[in-house]
């Protein structure tokens, strides 16, 4: 596991931009996992700031996102497909149909699910952008006695509700369900990027990244990779040091 905390927000921006970058330009098909929330906005700003000084195409690319909501339509502007093509893939010339999220309006869940693990398992992702949870969530894959290798549906738990309820009116009109990769399926990529910010996630991102590996913390699984780099600001290293 490779670490780096960074004194400020546009160089951890700009470091974990540039990976994701590299690895385009050194393989123009490349498959990039990515993710979505506050964490990875100033990431994709700077892959765009690169895109535009025509430093990279993403003609040949395929990505992955790692979760959606169950029953928002993509025209929402609280999906996840709005999320990204606002935020990145109107801003790149990737085609639309090489752009897969999980499908959360779906007439049956569970055949999305299966769908989707096809598609991860055709196309197996290069580098995987990952954010972390107060709770130690990653994707949508919450604390539990046993978790999901593949993509799956999931209830929501309270605290990654009231955590994501910033992006909405109001708590009420937050999701409870969700599809997300499994923390198998996000194993399976071949470099795997956590970025983490905030004073608030110091002490999680301790117990993940130094505790016990455990279900009850997913992403203290990312322990069991061979290729993890760790993204700090410094608020969220402090106890890392």
């Amino acid at each position: 596991m490779n670490m780096i905390i960074f004194d400020t927000q546009q160089e951890l921006d700009s470091y974990a931009a540039g990976l994701i970058v590299n690895k385009v330009i050194e393989k123009p098909n490349a498959v990039l996992g990515l993710a979505t929330g506050s964490t990875p906005l100033g990431i994709y700003d700077k892959i765009v700031e690169q895109y535009e000084k025509k430093k990279v195409s993403f003609r040949s690319v395929t990505t992955f996102n790692l979760d959606e909501y169950v029953g928002l339509p993509p025209e929402n502007d609280q999906s996840y497909a709005y999320y990204m093509k606002k935020h990145l893939f109107s801003h790149i010339d990737i085609p639309q149909d090489q752009i897969h999220l999980p499908n959360g309006m779906a007439d049956n869940i569970e055949a999305e699910c299966v769908r989707y693990d096809f598609m991860l398992e055709a196309s197996p992702v290069d580098i995987q952008l990952l954010g972390l949870g107060h709770n130690g969530h990653i994707g949508f894959n919450e604390p539990a006695v046993n978790l999901s290798g593949g993509t799956h549906p999931v209830k929501l738990k309270a605290e990654t509700r009231e955590a994501n309820a910033r992006f909405f009116a109001s708590l009420a009109e937050v999701p409870h369900e969700a599809i997300t990769m499994g923390v198998g399926s996000i194993l399976k990529a071949d470099t795997i990027v956590l970025v983490v910010r905030g004073a608030d996630k110091a002490e999680i991102v301790k117990e993940a990244l130094t505790g016990p590996i455990t279900t009850s913390v997913p992403a203290s699984l990312l322990q069991t990779h061979a290729r993890v780099i760790v993204l700090l600001d410094r608020e969220a290293g402090r106890m890392m040091k």
